[in-house]
């Protein structure tokens, strides 16, 4: 299960910093023309897009301690969207063993 898990998230980060390369050289983000910041799809897919990175933000607000890592992963998901939470979910799946259970990445460690 690790192993799949870490080669998905290497799938999500190589496929997001492509993307967003490719968009990158298409047009500036800044000149994203008013009909479609304004067109409530966009809206709703940009809120929809946020609550998802702010749901998933609280389950890095459990496992991290230190509130400045919080903060530091709160403004990576918030700027870089998947890209960060493809990272931290990276981070995550390589501190145990291949052989580790689902329940080791997902639970916070308890101090011994």
């Amino acid at each position: 299960m690790i192993l799949t898990l870490r080669l998905f998230f290497l799938i999500v980060l190589v496929s997001m910093l492509a993307v967003t390369s490719w968009a990158s050289v298409q047009c500036a983000l800044w000149k994203t023309p008013r009909e479609v910041v304004t067109h409530p799809w966009f809206i709703a897919t940009l809120f929809d897009t946020y609550w998802a990175f702010l749901t998933f933000y609280c389950w890095v607000v459990y496992k991290e301690a230190s509130w400045i890592a919080r903060v530091a992963w709160l403004l990576g998901i918030l700027l870089l969207g998947n890209i960060a939470m493809a990272v931290y979910m990276l981070i995550q799946l390589f501190r145990v063993p291949v052989s580790a259970r689902i329940e080791d990445v997902l639970l916070r460690k308890t101090a011994a």
